[in-house]
């Protein structure tokens, strides 16, 4: 069945209808089509187009066309160019001629933008819940280990020590942002341009916004020419989900390198481990690096579409059919990439002794610049003091505290005996309890916050 045979002489070239049919990727949009196409028949009656016999037979046979699908009975025959036309070829054999009268005042320009616009918002919901499923785990594993210290790393060089609860949420509130982003662009996205025709709008008495309510739309598309070529909601779909690629990459390299038995702060579940074919002993983390390198393709998606519409002159152009392959491929990774790496979080085992004992007195260095600041030392003269402390305890191949206190004095009068208490981890974490901190105390109420900031989305 072609919608737009009747200009033409000669049928389409073959190698053309390979490259310019889509219906192989976009049949999966059948229930946002078909929930469209219902909701446009009633429209239609409305505005005393077709009458309200005629939208009831094609709302019914719609239904049919629904289950078709939904049993997985539904054939795609030759000329079924998309889900648009392959839908509106089986409503018409199942319902007559009046299954033609569907698409009065519609082109496949709105009738697109609207299918995509609302599985875009079912596919968003989607991953919303993933993400929260991978929180819980998140938290459940820090409410474990509020207490279990760690070494914290900038340049991936030791700095200071921190909770192990305060690792893990910190990728708890990455995902709280990729969750914000995804309701922002379901805010965007829920706008309806169902009644905007091919570019210039519908010469009928359609009640756009009825029908954008009866679809789940908060909104109108106010432009005609701008509702039809309008995929900022694909676009910003993608940055969601390529910017949650890149939190759980960076997750994902923690527990590759935290699992390395020069580490050893971590250990994968079997299940969620592989061998090697050659060498017995190996214990990868393959699904750690798979989602390493899921996110270059989920980078790549995004791209790929911005670079599809950099060009494009205004109102709807063929370029835009590839937008849908991108966004079905994005969500297909999140959708088999995140309850795998939830699984891995929720049975990770943490080696609380391997973490402590990687834990060196170098750590406390700025405790110890702290410690002569509280005794009237501007911080820099004391960082200054501290790193020729630091440099002399390296000289001498030993620990800060081991330092006699007549050398420490040698480096500044206002050491004292009390200077043996800032070489205590434990209390070092301990004083970091202002908000954002990494003492038990604060992570304590970094949970609570996070309990509350998930229950808000589930």
């Amino acid at each position: 069945m072609v919608l737009w045979g009747g200009r033409f002489s000669e049928p389409t070239d073959e190698q053309l209808r390979a490259l310019n049919d889509s219906i192989g990727f976009d049949r999966r949009m059948y229930r946002q089509d078909i929930t469209g196409s219902m909701a446009y028949a009633r429209a239609i009656a409305q505005a005393g187009i077709i009458t309200t016999a005629e939208a009831e037979a094609i709302t019914d046979g719609l239904k049919q066309v629904m289950a078709e699908f939904d049993g997985g009975m539904f054939e795609i025959k030759p000329g079924d160019e998309d889900i648009h036309t392959a839908v509106e070829r089986r409503l018409t054999e199942l319902v007559g001629a009046v299954g033609g009268k569907l698409h009065t005042g519609r082109s496949r320009n709105d009738q697109v933008a609207t299918d995509f616009r609302l599985w875009v918002l079912d596919a968003a919901a989607e991953v919303d819940g993933l993400l929260a499923g991978l929180q819980i785990a998140l938290i459940a594993q820090a409410e474990n280990h509020r207490f279990t210290l760690m070494p914290g790393y900038t340049h991936l060089q030791p700095a200071q020590p921190i909770t192990a609860a305060h690792w893990l949420l910190s990728f708890f509130w990455m995902l709280a942002r990729d969750r914000d982003r995804l309701a922002e662009t379901r805010r965007r996205t829920s706008v309806c341009p169902l009644g905007s025709g091919a570019l210039a709008g519908t010469p009928f008495a359609v009640d756009r916004a009825a029908l954008a309510q009866e679809l789940g739309f908060a909104d109108v598309s106010p432009n005609s020419l701008d509702a039809v070529s309008d995929r900022d909601f694909a676009a910003e779909f993608l940055f969601a989900l390529a910017l949650m690629g890149a939190h759980l990459s960076r997750l994902a390299e923690d527990l590759i390198l935290y699992s390395n038995p020069r580490f050893g702060f971590i250990t994968l579940d079997d299940r969620y481990s592989t061998g090697s074919s050659l060498m017995p002993q190996k214990r990868n983390a393959d699904p750690m690096e798979l989602a390493r390198g899921k996110a270059g393709r989920l980078i790549g998606d995004l791209t790929g579409l911005l670079a599809v519409l950099k060009g494009l002159p205004s109102t709807y152009n063929k370029d835009l059919q590839e937008d849908k392959e991108a966004v079905f491929d994005a969500f297909d990774t999140a959708n088999r990439l995140l309850p795998v790496v939830t699984a891995v979080i929720g049975t990770l085992r943490l080696n609380p002794e391997a973490m402590r004992a990687a834990l060196t007195e170098d750590m406390l260095a700025t405790d110890l610049a702290d410690y002569l600041v509280a005794r009237g030392l501007p911080f820099r003269q004391a960082h200054h003091i501290v790193g020729q402390v630091v440099q002399e305890a390296a000289r001498q191949q030993a620990a800060l505290s081991a330092l006699p206190l007549e050398t420490l004095k040698g480096f500044s009068d206002l050491f004292d005996a009390e200077v043996i208490k800032v070489f205590d981890f434990d209390a070092a974490v301990a004083r970091r309890k202002a908000v954002g901190g990494t003492a038990p105390e604060a992570v304590l109420e970094q949970i609570k916050a996070a309990k509350a900031r998930v229950g808000e989305r589930v």
